[in-house]
């Protein structure tokens, strides 16, 4: 099984950290407002990066690490890809 975490641009401009084993079901309940509180009021979001890991340990590591960055830090994280 393959583990992701993920960073969503909201219609606000703002980002969305996550975590999930189906990127595509995910993004896509996000975008049906079944998914995080967060991104509920905050449609439509959009994938603008990811990043695979082969366990959950780690993606749940590097998902706390993402969340700590700055906007701008995560925004320049987006733009190396």
């Amino acid at each position: 099984m393959k583990y992701y975490v993920y960073l969503l641009k909201c219609a606000d401009e703002s980002l969305y950290v996550g975590y999930t084993t189906d990127l595509t079901r995910r993004v896509a309940t996000h975008n049906t407002g079944k998914g995080a509180k967060y991104t509920r009021s905050r449609l439509p979001v959009e994938l603008v990066y990811r990043e695979e890991f082969d366990n959950e340990h780690d993606a749940k590591s590097r998902e706390w690490h993402l969340k700590k960055l700055t906007h701008k830090q995560k925004l320049s994280l987006i733009k190396k890809i």
